[in-house]
Parts: C-alpha cells; sequence; structure tokens
C-alpha cells in the first residue's frame, strides 16, 4: 500500500483555495475553530485530522467523504482507489458518515447561493453581523458567514429560526431545503425513538449453537442442459458471476458461524432431493436454516439447470414445522437470487437471471405469489419483485447478492437485525440501474417472523 505522506501530499497540491475553506468547513466537528483559522494549506488541514484521529494510515473513510462532498471525485479516484458509486453506497451504511447532516447543509447552501445572493446576505444580517457592515469585501463566501452567525451565537444545529428568515426574504428554495432537513431530522428523532422502545420489548430468536445451523447454497451456473432439452429456453444463457456470489455469501455466513455447504448446476430434480435431503437432517442442536438460491427464474418459479421449473413454495413449505420437526420455532431464512417476470436482454456485462421469452407472456393475469408458507418463523428474500427481471455482472456477481453479503458484513457485528439490514439493502439496490438504460430492480422480503432476528459474530 502506498504511504500515506505522499498520498496526502498529491491531493492537497490539487486543491483550491475554496475547496480548502469547504473541508475546513466540514472538518469544525473535529478541529477547533482557532486551529482552523490558522491553517491556510490542505495538508496542513490533513495533519490537523491525523492528530484528531480521523485520519489514519488504515483508515482514509473521513478524507473520501470530505472529498465525495466537495464533489471532488477525480481525487477519489486517483490517489484514494474509491469512487463516487462507492461512496454512495457506504455513506448509505448507518452510521457510517463522519460530516453531521447540519455542517453538510450549510454547505449545501452555501454551494447554491449565487454571488448577489451573497451581497444581499450580508445587506440583511449588517445588525447581526458588524462585519458585514464594516468590512463586507473580507466575506467572500456563505460558509465565512455562517462561521461568524456561528461564533455570534445565532446559528446552531438547534438554531435556524435567524438563517430561516434570512433565506425566506432572499431565496425560498434556501428555505425549503433547510425545511426539508428539518423535517427529516424530526422523522428520524421520533422513529428512532419509537423502534427503540417497541424494540427493546421483543424477544430475539436463540442464536447462540456453534455452528449456528446450516447455509446451504443451490449455486446453478450452466444451463446447456436446458438449452439443450427445452427448445423455447435455448437462450437461457450460463449465469456467469454466479461464483462471485457464491464465495460471498460463503464468507459471510462461515463469519456468522453457519456450516456452509453450496451444491452446483442441479436439475429441477436435484434440487428437490437435495432440499429433502436438509428437511430430513436433525437440526436439533442448532438454531436457523439458511438457504440461498442462485438460478435463472419466472415468477414464482426457479429452474434447474435442465430448465424445469421448481416453485419456491415447494422449497420454502418443506422446512415447516410440520415436515421439518427440528426447525419448529426457528428461524428458517431463504434468499432467492433469480429473476421473478419477462426477460429483457441488457447489454455486456449486465445481465438478466430470467428466461428470455415472448413479451406477451403474462402480461394480463397476475399468478398467485404464495412462495412464503403461512406459519410463523419464515423469511423469504426475494431479489426482484414479482413479474420483474434482476441484474448480473459478469464479474462482479448480482446487484442483490453483493449488496446484501456487503450489508450483512458490516451490519451484524453492530448488532443489526435482519430487516434492519434487508431495508438497507433495499435501498442500495434500487439506486441502481443497468446502464444501457433506466431499468430498475426492487428487492422484495416477506416473512412471518415473531422475533428479531439478529446474527452475532460473537
Amino acid at each position: 500500500m502506498e504511504p500515506l505522506r505522499p498520498r496526502l501530499l498529491a491531493v492537497s497540491e490539487e486543491l483550491g483555495e475554496s475547496e480548502l475553506a469547504a473541508l475546513k468547513f466540514l472538518s469544525l466537528e473535529y478541529i477547533p475553530m482557532r486551529t482552523l483559522e490558522a491553517i491556510h494549506n490542505a495538508y496542513d488541514l490533513f495533519e490537523a485530522l491525523q492528530e484528531a484521529g480521523v485520519i489514519e494510515a488504515g483508515n482514509l473513510s473521513f478524507l473520501k467523504e470530505l472529498l465525495y462532498r466537495i464533489s471532488r471525485i477525480d481525487l477519489l479516484v486517483a490517489h484514494l482507489g474509491s469512487s463516487r458509486e462507492q461512496m454512495e453506497r457506504e455513506l448509505k451504511i448507518p452510521g457510517r458518515t463522519r460530516v453531521s447532516a447540519y455542517r453538510y447543509l450549510l454547505f449545501q447552501l452555501s454551494e447554491e447561493t449565487t454571488k448577489e445572493e451573497l451581497n444581499y446576505f450580508k445587506f440583511l444580517l449588517g445588525k447581526e453581523l458588524p462585519k458585514c457592515r464594516q468590512s463586507p469585501e473580507t466575506i467572500t463566501m456563505m460558509l465565512d458567514i455562517f462561521i461568524d452567525m456561528e461564533k455570534k451565537g445565532i446559528l446552531g444545529e438547534d438554531n435556524l429560526s435567524i438563517l430561516k428568515s434570512r433565506c425566506a426574504e432572499i431565496n425560498p428554495s434556501l428555505l425549503k431545503k433547510i425545511e426539508e432537513y428539518e423535517l427529516n431530522l424530526l422523522g428520524k428523532t421520533n422513529s428512532s425513538d419509537i423502534y427503540k422502545e417497541h424494540s427493546q420489548q421483543l424477544e430475539a430468536y436463540k442464536m447462540s449453537s456453534r455452528p449456528r445451523g446450516v447455509c446451504l447454497i443451490l449455486n446453478n451456473h450452466s444451463f446447456a442442459k436446458a438449452r439443450e432439452a427445452v427448445p423455447a429456453l435455448r437462450r437461457l444463457r450460463d449465469r456467469d458471476g454466479t461464483d462471485v456470489d457464491a464465495e460471498a455469501l460463503r464468507r459471510v455466513f462461515s463469519k456468522l458461524h453457519f456450516a456452509v455447504e453450496e451444491r452446483r448446476d442441479l436439475t429441477a430434480e436435484a434440487m428437490r432431493e437435495t432440499v429433502s435431503m436438509y428437511r430430513c437432517e436433525d437440526h436439533k442442536d442448532k438454531d436457523c436454516f439458511v438457504c440461498c438460491i442462485l438460478s435463472h427464474g419466472k415468477k414464482g418459479s426457479v429452474y434447474g439447470v435442465d430448465g424445469q421449473e421448481v416453485p419456491i413454495q415447494e422449497l420454502t413449505i418443506s422446512f415447516t414445522a410440520e415436515n421439518c420437526r427440528s426447525l419448529a420455532g426457528k428461524p428458517k431464512v431463504f434468499f432467492i437470487q433469480a429473476c421473478q417476470g419477462e426477460s429483457f436482454h441488457k447489454g455486456v456485462p449486465v445481465e438478466t437471471d430470467s428466461v428470455e421469452q415472448d413479451s406477451s407472456v403474462e402480461t394480463d393475469a397476475r399468478l398467485q405469489f404464495d412462495c412464503i408458507p403461512a406459519e410463523a418463523d419464515f423469511l423469504l428474500g426475494m431479489a426482484t419483485l414479482q413479474d420483474y427481471v434482476s441484474y448480473r455482472n459478469r464479474r462482479e456477481g448480482t446487484w442483490y447478492i453483493q449488496a446484501l453479503c456487503q450489508h450483512l458484513e458490516y451490519s451484524c457485528p453492530r448488532g443489526e437485525d435482519i430487516l434492519t439490514i434487508l431495508t438497507a439493502v433495499n435501498q442500495e439496490v434500487s439506486k441502481k440501474s443497468c446502464s444501457a438504460n433506466a431499468d430498475k430492480q426492487m428487492p422484495q422480503p416477506s416473512f412471518t417472523l415473531r422475533k428479531k432476528l439478529i446474527f452475532p459474530v460473537n
């Protein structure tokens, strides 16, 4: 890995005066105002952040966030090995952001203020800020005004009234941004309080056995048999990239203390037989059962490599209390990476996990979609909504499984429950789009869990 100092020097040499001012402003929670005022170049700022412990040789997340916030994506890519997409993904993870929402709001307001509006702010704040009236030429950015307002005690995270009134006079769109921030903050506070109070009352499933249970991966890659046997499936491609998904699942669930077992390229009948074998096992010393299915599919079904369909409900219902007594009262978790509707072939490297079929198929009728058993303790995580395709990158794996594994790996050590994690996965995947067009993907979890499901790493 390249030493830290040359990387910081390289970044600092490409930052201008206004960008340095923005970085200093966004760092105010970590470095005292007096120290920041004495800093006149970016490298000195980086050294101060190192002394504050927020930049370290093995952890440049705060520096990456700062560069992302001021839109210097080129420096992220060239010197820090990151990208816009990676930062967008990381900053959606709860607890990952280091720049406060309040300070980033002020920075955004500053960026959206024109020079004419800046002069108007100086005029209107002349009474509260004598510097604006006495030496207006020394204030060249809205950030300067915000800092002076904070010094005077007329602006703060819980003190936005004067700023709001001035924005209302100068530019209502700035006022709207502040109001959206306040609503979002209020919503988070109220919902968080309610959630914490409610979640504390919820019991969690027992998850202390070693191993926790079996994580079964059914990984279908080669569909040559299907192309040979079923004329309608001749364009069914091999699922390049699926092994990347399987390896990610193996890594994550091994860390979560599951015994991971993989079966590759199964026909429909072999899928049934494999599931039946695990249904008949004795799970009395285990806490959970996880099954991950990576294949092509259509609504309510997945395909074996011979092109024959296996209804998802047939697989999940095998583990009801009646059919698998040793898992009664224990969570049964299924993650299905497969299309659930019509396929539209995408350009390389993005593909869909579905059969390419006539566009008229199932356009009028909506089939019943009861994949999850009606009894308790099941969780079904589908890569996509019914009727829709899901996407797979030949080199990087599928959008859904990769996001799932990343969020499990990050959030399980923090004690997050599975439904919170899947909500974050939904958010991440829903923001993606195929590079060839604007097509989207929306995962769909459904569950009959009665308790919180948490996978501890210890």
